[in-house]
């Protein structure tokens, strides 16, 4: 890794040049954070677990027409994707009230909402993440009207499909954060889903017992956060019967 030239580090990924022009390497970290990075910790195995579970829901969701940045996954900790523009808003998708959103509102954790809220929040590190509007994104230029449209579209339709997906495993889809980007072709451009999608930005229960399996493990100090990444990787089926290692060569393709 040391002969590649770094793009930029995150608190859970690095992106390194491609081997080709709008192509990056993402590199998953075992990097944990939480509360804007005031909690860290490393977390042995987590970065090829989320590796595995994005390629999944990114080819998934590829195959129901919804554009991603994701090529494919190189080794166990590596993915190839295209090279977008990230734009600065996270999209948070709440089907039930956790987080956040019960803190706001003072709902118990676990009530059900009338309906799927989208929420959109500016994505800076240094300002904590604020939560903004619809008028704040196209005020300050971060989106135009017909990209906040495509971007809901899109973002309504991941979530309808993963809800599905995830209850067919027995997992309840709690709450999502996507991120999307520009993605430029021959002139062209287009909206796709960018970043990743594993537990680090879903939350995830047991449909039967509400058993947390994603990084509330971490956050709140419940234990076990791996057992609980590869529990969704083996319901998923993509967990290798060694557990998530790091493989060497062909062993690592599919």
């Amino acid at each position: 890794m040391s002969r590649r030239r770094q793009v930029y580090e995150g608190k859970a990924k690095v992106l390194y040049e491609g081997p080709e022009p709008g192509t990056l390497i993402q590199y998953f970290k075992d990097d944990a954070t939480a509360f804007n990075n005031k909690k860290h910790a490393v977390i042995t195995g987590k970065g090829v677990l989320n590796n595995r579970i994005s390629e999944y829901l990114m080819m998934r969701l590829a195959e129901i027409g919804v554009p991603t940045h994701f090529v494919r996954r190189l080794n166990m900790r590596e993915q190839l994707i295209k090279e977008v523009d990230i734009i600065p808003v996270e999209v948070v998708v709440r089907n039930v009230a956790a987080g956040s959103l019960s803190q706001r509102f003072g709902l118990e954790e676990g009530t059900a909402l009338p309906r799927s809220i989208v929420e959109y929040y500016y994505k800076n590190d240094q300002l904590g993440d604020p939560l903004i509007s619809e008028e704040h994104i196209t005020a300050f230029g971060w989106a135009s009207y017909q990209e906040l449209d495509e971007i809901l579209n899109m973002t309504l339709r991941v979530n309808d499909f993963l809800s599905g997906l995830f209850l067919g495993v027995g997992l309840k889809l709690v709450d999502l954060k996507l991120e999307f980007g520009r993605l430029w072709e021959d002139e062209d451009m287009r909206i796709v889903l960018a970043d990743e999608i594993s537990p680090d930005n879903c939350r995830l229960w047991d449909v039967r017992t509400n058993e947390r399996l994603d990084k509330d493990r971490f956050r709140r100090d419940l234990g076990n956060v791996q057992e609980g990444y590869a529990e969704i990787a083996r319901r998923l089926g993509i967990l290798p019967e060694a557990g998530p290692r790091d493989l060497k060569g062909p062993e690592t393709l599919q």
